[in-house]
């Protein structure tokens, strides 16, 4: 599979164009430095559940750890999640939510250097409080960065379930390129929830279609699906460099290849935190090592 044409999936795509891994710019795909994962107001009434409760419940997990959970550092507190996370898990009695919450901020620590001991963590969490639908999202995003989209569809599915909302719809059309079923992430690009994101949102998921066009050697598609009216060269900044990115991928494919020089220039230009390889890309086709 062609990792340039959509998704950064994983480490080894790390700096090529398309989707971040990290963070869909909508929905709550999003890990940050005190853990959890930031969402968009679609989901803010979500249902809550939980798992354990008691009555009662005391300061401290007195359950002894179940013996496939990793570690928990010393350092990491409850506290260091995000206020919002944390009120997900206020179903739970004071011990678990507090463990639970100790597993999801490791997750997101550890998701970009580690993806599989974070994907334990993630696990941790969901066999704890699998009935909450920010643990269960959680852990399919890091399954996600863990290259396993069997599982990450699967986790993403049920919260979108038990949340309602779009989800993190670019996240799991690219599981299904993960899974090789290119035409299936079309679909989905094609669904009601598609047709209603709107700005960066849908800009990621164009990209992830466009990807699964060129996994099916259908690049002129690819092209047309990404020229909207996002794709302006005067934009700066991370959404921007990885459309531009995608869209010169894309046009390369085509035969276009003058267009796609021009378009990985722009790319680089709106790379303002080098997070493409555009600069390196445009280089390859002009052997020109001074741009």
């Amino acid at each position: 599979m062609n990792e340039r044409g959509g998704f950064k999936r994983r480490d080894d795509a790390g700096r090529r164009g398309g989707f971040d891994r990290g963070g869909e710019s909508g929905g709550r795909g999003d890990s940050d430095q005190r853990g959890g994962w930031s969402r968009g107001d679609d989901v803010q009434d979500r249902r809550r559940g939980g798992e354990g409760a008691r009555a009662g419940g005391g300061s401290a997990d007195r359950r002894a750890p179940r013996p496939e959970e990793p570690d928990l550092p010393d350092d990491v507190q409850a506290a260091d999640l995000e206020t919002e996370v944390r009120r997900d898990l206020l179903s739970l009695d004071k011990g678990n939510a507090e463990t639970v919450a100790r597993h999801l901020v490791m997750a997101a620590r550890l998701i970009d250097d580690d993806p599989r001991l974070a994907l334990a963590h993630a696990r941790a969490a969901r066999q704890r409080a699998g009935r909450i639908a920010v643990v269960r999202e959680t852990a399919g995003v890091t399954a996600y960065h863990a290259g396993e989209w069997a599982e990450a569809l699967s986790e993403l599915r049920t919260a979108r379930r038990m949340s309602g909302g779009s989800g993190l719809l670019a996240v799991m059309a690219d599981c299904e390129r993960g899974l090789g079923r290119p035409e299936r992430a079309i679909e989905l690009g094609r669904s009601d929830e598609a047709r209603a994101l709107r700005g960066d949102e849908a800009t990621e998921l164009r990209i992830v279609v466009a990807g699964a066009r060129m996994d099916l050697g259908q690049y002129d598609q690819a092209v047309v699906t990404l020229q909207t009216s996002e794709l302006d060269r005067s934009r700066t900044g991370s959404a921007a460099a990885r459309l531009f990115y995608a869209y010169a991928d894309a046009l390369v494919a085509a035969g276009r290849t003058a267009e796609g020089l021009t378009w990985f220039l722009n790319a680089a230009a709106a790379d303002l935190d080098g997070e493409t390889d555009a600069e390196e890309r445009a280089e390859e086709l002009t052997g020109d090592t001074d741009l």
